[in-house]
């Protein structure tokens, strides 16, 4: 075992200052954390000038080096260089060396994306550095296995992002029908009726709608424990995860929260941070609590869920919705604000000739997702295997 110190030179870059507009908008690329999304990357959004290099700390770094953030929201996204190009301080550069490839230490840094983030320090911005990286050790095999292990690693990994490709195209099949069905939301072709958010609301509420703040407080009790309900959390909707990063309350929790169980069918949309978001609750088979900084919807007889869904999910919907967000640091939608949003109704039989649309294009789905999980599940213990 070696640390990365030890083999690759590390670096990082900087950004050229904003009161100097000739620094930028030339054509030299610049990458940020926000460009590492994939395994290669190909091209960036931003470019500095030769005069923007040299008055930063911007440095150039050849194809073949491997970039990986070091900040907030983004730490250990990585991805590797395939033509020359600068970067920002809060990517971390390894230059490319003979004994390791870049795509070996690709998948190194993916390996240890979740320690990274464990490990970064600061408040609401934590970080990792280039000197944590330098002291991360690594094993290093001979080339050879290195690229057995790449070429299997590289197999498993087009498996998963073909499969994914699949349930969007899945996903794009429901908006096109939505839109054959029902015409482009923001324009109502069909004249259909337009009624208040509220009119369709059968009972809306949130953790709070049990008490007070500090009697809401008093009786929330969250373990990571198995026990009587799970209280679910917004970010289990946002990793689609109900089975291991999940927090627990006690029967009398659950009791006491009653205007705020939830039974599988209801749109939980996010109050606080990824304001309007919303997602449908899956149905769990066992009592499950709402919980905190997250709004619950039933519907009334005269809509069905599958349509609204698709519905504040068109453009128009995600519009009205992002009218109703405020703050400009912390994004915020109250009960309030979401009554007044416009909702199309259109007729029933429409709506559930939609309706039994997305259910047969959901059985597919099921069938694309479990291959996925599976390709997944094997791609991470190989993973684990080869970097432990």
């Amino acid at each position: 075992m070696r640390t990365l110190g030890e083999i690759f030179e590390i670096g990082s870059g900087g950004t050229p200052s904003k009161t100097h507009p000739e620094y930028y908008d030339g054509n030299i690329p610049w990458v940020k954390t926000g460009d590492l999304k994939d395994e290669y990357l190909y091209s960036v959004e931003d470019c500095i000038s030769e005069e923007g290099l040299n008055n930063s700390s911007a440095k150039m770094y050849p194809s073949g080096t491997v970039l990986i953030a070091m900040y907030g929201a983004t730490i250990g996204a990585t991805s590797i260089l395939k033509f020359d190009a600068c970067t920002n301080q809060a990517c971390a550069a390894f230059k490319p060396c003979e004994e390791v490839l870049p795509e070996y230490l690709y998948y190194f840094l993916r390996s240890k994306k979740q320690k990274f983030i464990s490990d970064g320090v600061g408040g609401a911005q934590p970080n990792i550095s280039a000197g944590y990286l330098k002291k991360v050790s690594i094993d290093i095999r001979n080339i050879k296995e290195q690229e057995k292990i790449v070429t299997v690693l590289d197999k498993l990994n087009g498996i998963i992002q073909k499969r994914q490709n699949e349930v969007d195209e899945l996903d794009d099949l429901i908006k096109a029908r939505f839109v054959e069905l029902f015409g482009d939301a923001r324009e109502n072709p069909n004249k259909y009726d337009i009624v208040p958010f509220i009119d369709i609301v059968q009972y809306m509420g949130d953790i709070g709608s049990n008490g007070a703040n500090k009697v809401v407080v008093d009786h929330l009790d969250m373990k990571d424990e198995e026990d009587y309900a799970m209280m679910v959390r917004f970010t289990n909707f946002t990793k689609n995860d109900f089975t291991d990063d999940v927090k627990y309350v006690s029967k009398e929790a659950y009791d006491f929260f009653k205007k705020s169980q939830i039974f599988g069918g209801e749109l939980i949309i996010c109050k606080i941070g990824s304001a309007g978001q919303n997602y449908v609750m899956p149905y769990l088979n066992r009592p499950v609590s709402l919980g905190l900084n997250q709004i619950m919807v039933r519907i009334k007889g005269n809509i069905l869920m599958s349509y609204l869904y698709q519905y504040l999910h068109t453009d128009y919907g995600e519009f009205l919705i992002s009218g109703c967000i405020n703050g400009a640091v912390t994004k915020t939608i109250t009960k309030t604000e979401l009554k007044k949003i416009p909702v199309i109704l259109p007729p029933m039989e429409l709506q559930k000739e939609f309706e039994s649309f997305v259910q047969q294009v959901d059985k597919s789905k099921v069938a694309v997702k479990k291959a996925l999980d599976e390709t997944q599940l094997l791609f991470d213990s190989l993973m684990q295997e080869y970097f432990g």
